[in-house]
């Protein structure tokens, strides 16, 4: 199969992967791209590893891979855009079930580590550069948390109970979600237990520190994220306090929730970026290995920015 400036050349099944942007969520062109970044980095760690162990055979000696490079990439995409199982996988591409594990689990986290691309050279792969990237550019970020379910842990595990919502009441995996003003996804975290707050989440993942030392950077929240204003010199902004918990003043509603209405009206755009990201099946209910989450979190935050450039850079050509 040769890709080649968004043309395909090869079998029916994989022209129409491909060409179907319904299945990958992916067009052609993106998907060309990822080949010839991520190809490479593949087949360098691939050769790592079979030099860094002893042999008793010359190296190319033995069976020969049944899955091309390509073919790895894109059961990758079907997996985690529909949240197709392994088995289906394996009888579409025509080979072993344990082939499909491996190729995911060998192509998942080089997607992972590409980060989000916001311009066609520029990829943010940390919160810290996430912030920089704001300050620079002047524009408001806007934060949120989001719950993936889960399976629940093994009776008689010590941290049983850490994956459960007090929010949803179910076996829950958190990432913290970072996008622009515009609702383009910047940033996903690593996971954390569902049992976890947002406002922990965030400190843990030192946003505190970063947004008081540095640049001056407008960050949008929710409720649950009541007290970073103080801790960043009100550089978070949340949904204003309620100073009347009874019998408050007619005007004072008022007030209040006209304010509420304001806030939530320009933090809304991280609910739509966080649904984009939630169109991907794998993350609508994970029940794989709860250790994979980040990585799959993180890939397929940086498929999606890499198509909402692409798509944007194509909107502002025409």
């Amino acid at each position: 199969m040769i890709l080649d400036h968004g043309l395909v050349v090869g079998n029916a099944s994989r022209a129409a992967i491909v060409s179907d942007r319904r299945i990958t969520g992916l067009s052609a062109g993106v998907i060309a791209e990822l080949v010839a970044e991520v190809g490479p980095l593949w087949h360098q760690r691939h050769q790592a590893k079979l030099a860094s162990r002893a042999r008793k055979r010359a190296a190319g000696a033995g069976a020969k891979h049944r899955l091309v490079f390509v073919d790895r990439l894109l059961a990758t995409l079907v997996h985690l855009r529909h949240g197709a199982t392994h088995d289906v996988l394996a009888c579409w591409f025509g080979v072993d079930r344990s082939t499909i594990t491996r190729a995911i689990g060998e192509v998942r986290p080089l997607l992972a580590e590409r980060g989000c691309t916001v311009t066609a050279g520029v990829r943010l792969r940390t919160l810290a550069e996430v912030v920089d990237y704001l300050g620079v550019t002047g524009q408001t970020g806007i934060v949120d948390g989001t719950e993936i379910r889960v399976r629940r842990p093994a009776a008689g595990r010590k941290d049983r109970d850490k994956f459960i919502s007090g929010k949803n009441k179910q076996n829950a995996v958190k990432t913290m979600v970072v996008t622009d003003g515009d609702g383009r996804v910047l940033f996903c975290s690593p996971t954390k237990p569902g049992s976890c707050a947002d406002i922990t989440h965030a400190r843990q993942l030192g946003l505190v520190k970063l947004l008081a030392d540095g640049s001056a950077v407008e960050i949008l929240a929710d409720a649950g994220y009541q007290g970073l204003g103080a801790q960043t010199g009100g550089r978070v902004i949340t949904p204003p306090h309620r100073k009347f918990k009874k019998s408050a003043p007619e005007w004072y509603e008022e007030m209040h929730e006209r304010q509420r209405k304001a806030h939530s009206s320009r933090r809304i755009r991280v609910e739509h970026g966080i649904a984009h990201l939630k169109n991907w099946r794998a993350l609508a209910r994970h029940l794989g290995r709860r250790e994979h989450m980040s990585d799959t979190v993180q890939a397929i935050a940086g498929l999606l920015s890499h198509q909402q450039t692409a798509d944007l850079t194509s909107a502002q050509q025409r």
